[in-house]
């Protein structure tokens, strides 16, 4: 791997991308460290978020940091995942969209337009909830009283959601010019950043022995070293359809007749269904930050840990690996292209049983991906919960399988550059 690292560096256009990449991940963690102007930075971090319950601190996983800190970028890139989840729904319900989503670019790039219109409607609701959270007598935040308290939280308002709109700028910057997803590659960096405070708070709280607490810390990171492999297998396993081709004659020349495979992976979805299903889950836990009601903030806290978690979690990753995977694979189309190549399932007569047999094996691959992707979610919330260990929390499951899934998916990319390079990739 060092080899490659260093190959990829070795070429020029690849370099840029990867420079600027970092270039841009450096300048999201530093906005995590500015905050909004009149905030009393030292009375919020120490007393104020000390505070905030389980919900809270979750959202602030997810944004590096950055909540607890207050920052220009406290809204993080929630608002952005929520509304490409709505524009997702929106697709199988309003028929104009879904129109948009199989014209091809011009279609996507409408989808596009309307997600950020979407997200900063969204980032707006969110800032505002976040102020009137902040300012209510469970934090008692402060602000500088040296100018009038409506222009401090108009500023506030509009530097959050100004937040919001650059980490969206960024993200796609990232994934026009720099390598990988830029989104993906932002939640990874937040989670990722949270890690060597976790070990910290892990050796120093766990227990008041210190070789007790090291060597439960120490035994949380190798178990997650031996998950690592197993979710690698999972998340590269396939499914194979076997593919024949008729042989054809065409003049003097004849064509066909080679065997080939359609792969159908088995975690299709990715980690669309455990960003999509937190997006879900913690969403009571803005409204309570935007409306302040005791009962909703017992809602929030309640889907936010406990059985209700974890029922809710399982429900709703099986249900977005299918829904998600229904979204980017298409039965009828991959049958018909089959038919104009001249192509067939042996056993399978063409058209609509060849439709109905990929649909068939698409939907029992698609359960055990879901299931166990489900357990790699819930099995460490269910740990943190009866233990309370930071370490487990910010190495729970969605936040492994959201690192892996992205390091994976940075690294395919970085390997095909290289091949078109001729240097050998990541991946032997």
């Amino acid at each position: 791997m060092l080899s490659s690292i260093v190959d990829a560096f070795k070429v020029p256009e690849l370099r840029k991308k990867i420079l600027f990449t970092l270039g841009i991940l450096a300048l999201y963690r530093l906005g995590a460290y500015i905050p909004v102007p009149g905030i009393p930075v030292s009375d919020f971090a120490s007393q104020a978020f000390s505070q905030a319950g389980v919900s809270m601190t979750m959202l602030d996983l997810f944004t590096g940091g950055a909540l607890s800190n207050f920052s220009v970028f406290s809204l993080g890139i929630m608002p952005y995942i929520t509304a490409s989840i709505i524009m997702q729904l929106m697709q199988g319900v309003i028929p104009a969209v879904g129109r948009w989503g199989r014209e091809g670019e011009p279609g996507r790039r409408k989808i596009t337009q309307v997600t950020r219109y979407l997200t900063l409607v969204l980032g707006l609701i969110n800032a505002i909830g976040y102020l009137l959270l902040f300012k209510s007598p469970q934090y008692g935040v402060v602000f500088s009283d040296q100018v009038p308290e409506v222009v401090t939280d108009v500023v506030i308002v509009f530097t959050l959601v100004a937040g919001t709109a650059f980490i969206m700028w960024m993200g796609e910057l990232i994934t026009q010019r720099g390598i990988g997803n830029g989104m993906s590659l932002i939640i990874f960096i937040s989670i990722v950043s949270r890690v060597p405070a976790a070990i910290y708070s892990s050796i120093t709280q766990t227990s008041a022995d210190m070789g007790m607490a090291i060597a439960v810390t120490v035994l949380i990171v190798v178990v997650v070293l031996v998950c690592i492999p197993l979710i690698i297998f999972v998340e590269r396993a396939q499914r194979r359809i076997p593919v024949n081709y008729a042989k054809r004659v065409q003049g003097r020349k004849m064509f066909g007749g080679q065997s080939t495979y359609i792969p159908l992976k088995v975690n299709s979805a990715g980690v669309i269904p455990i960003i999509f299903a937190s997006c879900i889950i913690y969403f009571p836990a803005q409204l309570a930050a935007l409306f302040n009601v005791d009962w909703l903030t017992a809602v929030a806290n309640a889907m936010s840990t406990g059985w209700i978690n974890w029922i809710i979690t399982v429900g709703l990753i099986v249900f977005f690996a299918y829904f998600y995977t229904s979204m980017v694979y298409n039965p009828e189309e991959t049958s018909d292209n089959l038919r104009k190549q001249g192509g067939y399932i042996p056993g399978v007569r063409p058209g609509s049983p060849t439709v109905q047999y990929i649909k068939d094996v698409l939907r029992r691959v698609t359960l055990p991906g879901a299931l166990f992707i489900a357990a790699i979610a819930v099995v460490p919330t269910i740990l943190f919960y009866f233990t309370g260990n930071q370490l487990i929390q910010a190495f729970g499951g969605t936040s492994i399988l959201i690192m892996i899934s992205v390091a994976l998916d940075t690294m395919g990319k970085v390997e095909s550059q290289l091949k078109m390079h001729n240097y050998d990739g990541f991946f032997k």
